[in-house]
């Protein structure tokens, strides 16, 4: 995975461990950027209430309560826990223009950022996120 320019990850383990610490489908999408097939994750259509942590690290990354039903095949957010969560870096990958989400923490790839796409949320965002990338935590 290319680094992340002007940031540094509070939490940083060499490759190898990081290969020990995840399944190879999570290492596939976590640290080389891969996307789970649309419509399998775990999460795609939860309604439990929780907080969405990254299965890399741990660090809090969505709340439930801005989950959304978007359609679309993968977890839906339209607002990060808080503003300093995730990173947000272009990819140019697959001959589109996109903007990548990463873990702040981390730097684990997460997903995907889409705006004005029409859906009724507050912020008009939709952030699309791996469901092998997060770990529910329910509330209790």
């Amino acid at each position: 995975m290319e680094p992340v320019v002007g940031a540094t990850p509070k939490v940083v383990k060499p490759d190898d461990e990081w290969r020990e610490q995840l399944s190879p489908e999570e290492y596939a999408v976590l640290r080389q950027a891969g996307t789970e097939r649309p419509f399998t994750g775990e999460y795609t259509d939860t309604k439990t209430t929780g907080v969405y942590e990254c299965r890399a690290c741990g660090a809090e990354l969505f709340r439930s309560d801005t989950k959304f039903d978007s359609h679309c095949g993968w977890p839906s957010f339209f607002d990060p826990a808080s503003s300093d969560a995730v990173l947000l870096r272009e990819d140019r990958s697959l001959g589109m223009v996109r903007t990548e989400v990463l873990c702040a923490t981390c730097h684990s790839h997460l997903g995907h950022l889409f705006e004005g796409e029409g859906y009724a949320t507050p912020t008009d965002q939709r952030y699309c996120i791996n469901s092998i990338s997060l770990r529910l935590v329910p509330a209790e």
